[in-house]
């Protein structure tokens, strides 16, 4: 199991790094990727942060940890820059927070972020033909998410991507040890959005593949 979407207090988690990499441990996960809140303001040190703790988790460990980022309430034309520099300096999971259905995201913002170099597009709300259809084109999952209020569109983000043929990935979004779910409660949260058991395998053999080309 695989959760790419993770919060540390490096922005607004409650949990360090350490602590939320060992409860996942706990919870059988394979990987994960802690992807903290970021804009211009911030991104150099949260960078420089997950870099150091990630190439100082050990090697041998059952849990494979990637740095990553979460692009956060951007001005469209922030996301393509931001991105770069992400990319450049080694992060190996950057998401976009998508125009969830519970806060005041910039109208846009689904396209700007599928077209800059992400790799998930969080809880992307009613997201439109013409973005899903971008999505498949350049390979960026769209997300189904446990955070409450962000879940009120995963029904629509399933028909999507079935209609348009979109990858779909699963995560929490967690921030705090309440939020990190064993493997099945997040079956059950895929299956009320509409997938199937044999979607929901094919879907975490996606996202293995997806990892095994990232080295993980």
């Amino acid at each position: 199991m695989y959760d790419l979407h993770t919060h540390s207090l490096l922005s607004d988690g409650e949990l360090l790094p350490s602590e939320i990499a060992s409860r996942y441990l706990a919870k059988g996960y394979k990987a994960i990727a802690i992807c903290d809140h970021a804009d211009y303001s911030n991104i150099k040190n949260i960078i420089d942060s997950i870099l150091l703790f990630t190439r100082n988790w050990p090697k041998d460990s059952k849990l494979k940890i990637l740095p990553g980022i979460e692009l956060t309430h951007l001005p469209p034309n922030q996301f393509k820059p931001l991105a770069k520099i992400a990319r450049s300096k080694g992060i190996k999971i950057i998401v976009g927070h998508g125009q969830t259905p519970v806060e005041p995201v910039v109208e846009g913002t689904n396209r700007a972020a599928l077209e800059a170099d992400i790799d998930i597009l969080a809880h992307p709300g009613m997201i439109s033909d013409e973005e899903v259809k971008l999505a498949k084109e350049r390979g960026i999952f769209l997300e189904i998410t446990a955070r409450k209020g962000h879940n009120q569109a995963n029904p629509h983000v399933v028909a999507q991507a079935k209609k348009f043929g979109a990858k779909l990935i699963i995560d929490t979004d967690s921030h705090r040890p309440e939020n990190i779910l064993e493997t099945e409660e997040l079956r059950v949260i895929a299956r009320q959005a509409g997938l199937t058991d044999k979607e929901i395998d094919e879907l975490y053999l996606n996202v293995g593949d997806f990892l095994k080309k990232k080295g993980v």
